[in-house]
């Protein structure tokens, strides 16, 4: 094509914004003057990089490259845009701008793909975030070919190979993907029948599933602390279809594995203890999120607990109570989605064996007191259950016994979720009790006389606080619930109290 070409048009496009695609209309005019391409909307480098690969996959596509001057704007122009995903809409665009392609069909399609030198397609971050945006829209998804395509209900999507093939059309173009994995068994590898002689510890993993708490669980090395909470997603409920989808948008947007989500696993996070506040609850530059939203719908495991900094553990007191992160940044604020259970571990002291039988603990008082202090203060108040694991039984060991599945185990949480569903649906509304008196503070839980009585007994003697009380009535009410009872009897409160360990508050 000789000579200057003039033309405009504009496509839909989208970015990544949090765990959010946000829609981004991609508008290309060529005028006359100096051949050369510029990218106005407040684009990061990521995307002015688009302009060579661009130029490079048209040419190798065999499409000419218009020799005007081209100018792309993203609007809308007040955000900052990010990704590769824009190559693929910038070049529909030029290219029908420059009438190289038809433009039937563009306006109802929404472009995201990154391209390679040689116009094929590459698939980007964030799937699934852009399968919602264009089933909000209307629009029919076209994007790059992926390994596994999971596609959503409701949503068109159209693949697309090369950009060369758009001579015939976006609709002649494109073809639909080869699978749609959205329906699989969950497939647990790991059960807690593996788990020798911790009896007493898997009795704590079904109050903890059941009730949702956080729960610490403390031993010497090697005790099982690990093994049991690699294990906690085998016995939690399935994710619902809105949990998985909100799962499989955060997952997919970090570029993280869908196989598990897709299988109605929850996820299972367990970052290490020398992780960043950006790392642990989002951040850096594009802002992404961190472990506490992958670990959102399942659990959050905490190992080495009093290895991590102070600074980072604090961070976590807000989104555990909001189910939230918002962070703010200058060019927005973000919000993630962190709804998790925390599954803590640690050592009872630096190096494990404080208490052990059989093993002398060599740590000053004043560094036990130091590595305390991190399984104490405000972190604790949103741990409802401690769990001393002990080192199992040798003889155990070799012997291969097994205890508790995780079959078993998961059928108890489910009945009592279940009973609890079933309470709460025939209590009806309940007046709000008066923190000021036991009476109003432990009214929720509907404890019997009996029970009361041994809760003042507790409450006297291991000197509890009104959150202490509430935190052993919690614990104690989710045993009812797994014994359908729909009275807390003292003997509830009595197992409760079991599980309160070393971390406790007012004592």
């Amino acid at each position: 094509m000789s000579g200057p070409v003039r033309g405009m048009f504009a496509v839909h496009a989208a970015c990544i914004r949090g765990v959010e695609a946000r829609p981004v209309t991609v508008e290309v005019s060529m005028t006359g003057g100096i051949p050369g391409m510029s990218i106005v909307g407040m684009a990061d480098s990521g995307v002015l990089e688009a302009r060579g690969r661009i130029r490079c996959a048209l040419r190798a596509a065999g499409f000419e490259i218009p020799r005007s001057s081209i100018t792309v704007n993203l609007a809308p122009g007040d955000m900052r845009k990010s990704g590769s995903g824009f190559d693929l809409p910038i070049a529909v665009a030029i290219l029908a701008a420059s009438r190289q392609i038809p433009p039937a069909g563009l306006d109802d399609c929404l472009f995201v793909a990154e391209l390679g030198l040689d116009g094929c397609t590459s698939p980007t971050s964030g799937d699934i975030a852009y399968q919602l945006l264009a089933r909000e829209q209307g629009l029919t998804l076209v994007s790059a070919r992926a390994a596994t395509d999971v596609s959503i209900t409701g949503v068109q999507r159209r693949v697309l190979d090369h950009i060369g093939s758009l001579r015939l059309g976006v609709l002649e173009a494109t073809s639909l993907p080869l699978m749609s994995e959205t329906d699989r068994k969950p497939m647990h590898s790991l059960d807690f029948a593996d788990v020798i002689g911790q009896d007493v510890a898997k009795r704590g993993m079904v109050i903890a599933a059941t009730g949702e708490h956080g729960l610490l669980m403390i031993g010497a090395p090697g005790a099982g602390k690990s093994m049991l909470a690699k294990r906690m997603t085998s016995i939690l409920p399935a994710l619902d279809e809105a949990e998985r989808l909100e799962a499989l948008c955060i997952h997919s947007v970090a570029d993280e594995p869908l196989d598990d989500i897709l299988a109605g696993t929850r996820p299972f996070r367990s970052p290490h203890h020398s992780i960043s506040t950006a790392g642990l609850i989002g951040g850096g530059k594009p802002v992404r999120p961190g472990e506490i939203s992958l670990a959102h719908g399942g659990v959050l495991h905490l190992d080495e607990l009093g290895e991590f900094p102070s600074s980072v553990l604090q961070t976590l007191r807000q989104p555990m109570e909001s189910g939230e992160v918002r962070i703010v940044r200058a060019e927005g604020a973000y919000t993630f989605p962190s709804r998790f259970q925390l599954l803590a571990a640690s050592n009872p002291c630096p190096c494990g064996h404080l208490g052990d039988r059989e093993v002398p603990c060599t740590c000053t008082p004043a560094a036990i007191d130091r590595y305390r202090s991190k399984l104490s203060g405000p972190l604790a108040d949103r741990i409802d259950m401690t769990i001393d694991v002990l080192r199992p039984d040798p003889e155990l060991i070799v012997k291969g016994e097994e205890g508790m599945d995780s079959k078993s185990m998961a059928a108890d949480v489910e009945r009592g979720r279940a009973f609890r569903r079933w309470r709460k649906a025939h209590d009806g509304k309940r007046a709000p009790g008066d923190e000021r008196t036991l009476e109003g503070v432990t009214a929720p839980y509907q404890l019997d006389e009996a029970a009361r009585t041994v809760l003042v007994r507790l409450a006297h003697v291991g000197v509890l606080s009104a959150r202490g009380i509430v935190r052993l009535c919690r614990v104690a009410r989710t045993i009812a619930d797994l014994a359908e009872s729909k009275q807390v009897s003292d003997a509830h409160i009595l197992e409760a109290s079991m599980f309160r360990g070393v971390v406790e508050d007012g004592r």
